[in-house]
């Protein structure tokens, strides 16, 4: 079988079917196979999901235990060459699985890859990004010097919100809605799994990293374009209720990366002032025009 499409369900019934109704209608060509994991959903059965997909695998498990526990029952499983983890809240447009497949598997030393993602209204997603370091954020801080280089300059020294995702291009990460990979990669992975310490947000970063540490390369693909609702419309208190998760998030990571030494703490405080104060530019900007700032 060529991939195993993991797709985990926790209460948003109407949303994962409209996920699963397009990948069945547009993903052709190949062996594929859809695995649902059910995070202890208490919004329906979700024997209800066969009905409608008797095609289906249906995995439930018991307790609720995040993206990354959702993703790795679901991968146990999985009897693909290839492992794609697909975010509930996507809606494919044409037959973007197994157009990144033939990418990834023509990318020499590539180990996974993610693919060019819009809101609903067309606007792209930041889904190929640079790791997090002093330098990217003293650049992104001033955002000027950036600026004044040509654009792909930029884009390649950036990524993330300084890329269009025109190209298809080498990078440090991409987006755990869409992020497929090599599955023999587990093996070589602490207990054979994905990594699970984060309940959720921040492990899509982890994996990359990982991967890239065992001599992987993680590319993005242009050639194909889904639809990610995400939280495109969430109101100011939950989106930066959400910012803080992510600070949180970064500042683990880094200090995975870095441990606890002098460059972990210039990092920090950069980083926190920065976010800190474009949170709070945020919430005045919504208080004078009502507005949600969504990047």
């Amino acid at each position: 079988m060529d991939v195993s499409i993991v797709i985990i369900n926790y209460n948003t019934f109407t949303i994962t079917s409209d996920c699963i109704r397009s990948v069945i209608q547009f993903t052709s060509g190949g062996s594929y196979e859809i695995i649902l994991v059910d995070n202890a959903s208490t919004e329906c059965d979700p024997q209800n999901f066969l009905k409608e997909f008797p095609q289906l695998t249906l995995v439930k498990s018991e307790v609720n235990g995040g993206f990354a526990y959702g993703n790795n029952l679901g991968i146990q499983i999985a009897k693909g060459e290839y492992v794609l983890l697909l975010n509930s809240d996507t809606i494919l447009r044409e037959d973007s699985v197994l157009k990144c497949l033939s990418y990834l598997k023509a990318s020499e030393g590539g180990g996974a890859a993610g693919c060019r993602m819009t809101f609903p209204d067309g606007i792209v997603q930041y889904t190929a990004r640079r790791f997090r370091s002093i330098q990217w954020e003293l650049l992104d801080l001033f955002r000027f010097i950036p600026m004044m280089m040509t654009y792909r300059k930029r884009s390649r020294l950036m990524l993330g919100k300084y890329f269009k995702c025109d190209e298809n291009l080498e990078c440090d990460w991409v987006s755990g809605a869409f992020l497929m990979f090599d599955k023999k990669i587990l093996d070589q992975l602490p207990q054979h799994k994905l990594d699970d310490r984060f309940f959720m947000y921040g492990e899509d970063q982890l994996w990359c990293e990982q991967m890239k540490n065992l001599g992987y390369r993680v590319v993005f693909y242009a050639g194909t374009t889904i639809v990610h609702i995400g939280s495109a419309s969430t109101d100011i208190k939950k989106q930066l209720s959400l910012r803080k998760i992510m600070m949180k998030r970064e500042l683990e990571i880094m200090r995975l990366r870095k441990g606890r030494g002098l460059y972990y703490w210039i990092f920090a405080i950069i980083y926190t002032f920065k976010e800190t104060a474009r949170n709070l530019f945020k919430r005045i900007f919504f208080k004078l025009t009502n507005r949600v700032i969504n990047s």
